[in-house]
């Protein structure tokens, strides 16, 4: 059962139910695109036992997501402290607190929200003489594609030891991320989510590494395999997966074709996506197409490790050919040339 907010009060949920029942079948649906399973299930289930929405409930449920709205965009247009001065402005301190509080907790406003729209480049000058620790927690809430520009310009001794952190950071507490938001971004003084927030571990890094190019990985996977060969291999395992192939140009994917097992690019199929196997099959012959289509057709339920093995294997083909200058794999920030 929900809890109610206050005596006689309605619950969160119930709340959201009359929201979308206000918004109309059309827009509803929009939203639920963006919901999991079972939070669609438990709203439709809350919808269904709607059995009267007074014209008072709906406006309070309105009004209220309204002021949740403006406060989200306020956050986003100059972070949580301006939210709150300009809600503490139009609807005084208590309700301004009291709104900030519940899309912090609700939403997991995730620090260093200003930082992701600075620019890399001021972003670098601002934390390169900072302890590697720091960079990396740091580098570890911005985008991919921002931390990887950040750590490319690092000094080279720098570059795999701020991995290396990434990768092995665990847990924060919020007064060590709020400290460095303080000395990076005054106006997020003391407003962060107060939970322990995860960031960094491999994934983080990996994508990071995703976007540097290909000397700044190189070199750091090459530091890496000094101090931590172990999370050297694993980084490397996740560095480019299998549904990454349709980054590849058509002449690359040719040629990891004719290189690669016929009955591990079968199995490797059989789960994919559309995307990946309308890529894969514009670049064979329309004999091969159909002999794969068959044989693919007709191999039956296969065993997801057994999947995941093949698609490893075809992995490893990429990365061997890359290494060799066979193909070329696009990589953000680099300058790739091909002759």
């Amino acid at each position: 059962m929900a809890k109610r907010e206050r005596k006689g009060g309605l619950s969160g949920r119930q709340k959201a139910a009359i929201l979308l029942i206000s918004l109309g079948p059309d827009v509803s649906a929009s939203v639920y695109k963006h919901l999991s399973e079972e939070e669609i299930e438990k709203l439709t289930l809350e919808i269904s036992n709607v059995r009267q929405v007074t014209i008072e409930q709906k406006e309070e449920v309105l009004e209220e997501f309204r002021q949740l709205a403006l406060a989200q965009d306020y956050i986003a247009q100059g972070g949580i402290a301006y939210a709150k001065e300009v809600l503490e402005k139009a609807l005084g301190s208590d309700k301004a607190m009291n709104i900030i509080n519940r899309l912090t907790s609700a939403l997991m406003v995730r620090p260093f929200d200003f930082a992701r729209k600075a620019d890399p480049m001021q972003l670098l000058n601002f934390i390169q003489n900072e302890h590697p620790q720091t960079i990396a927690l740091i580098l570890s809430y911005l985008e991919p594609a921002q931390a990887g520009q950040i750590l490319s310009a690092l000094p080279q001794e720098m570059q795999a030891d701020v991995a290396r952190r990434i990768a092995l950071m665990d847990s924060t507490s919020p007064e060590i991320i709020s400290e460095v938001e303080q000395i990076l971004e005054r106006r997020l003084s003391a407003t962060v989510v107060q939970d322990y927030t995860q960031a960094g571990g491999i994934e983080s890094v990996v994508e990071v590494l995703n976007q540097v190019d290909r000397s700044t990985e190189r070199t750091i996977l090459d530091a890496l395999e000094i101090q931590d060969p172990e999370l050297a291999e694993e980084i490397k395992k996740r560095m480019f997966v299998f549904e990454d192939i349709v980054t590849l140009d058509n002449r690359a994917i040719q040629r990891v074709i004719r290189e690669v097992d016929n009955n591990d690019l079968m199995l490797a199929l059989k789960v994919a996506s559309d995307e990946v196997k309308d890529i894969v099959f514009r670049n064979m012959s329309t004999r091969m197409v159909e002999t794969f289509k068959e044989e693919m057709e007709y191999m039956g339920p296969v065993r997801l490790r057994d999947v995941e093995e093949a698609q490893s294997r075809i992995v490893a083909v990429i990365r061997r050919l890359e290494e060799t200058g066979e193909i070329v794999i696009a990589r953000g920030g680099g300058d790739d040339i091909i002759v």
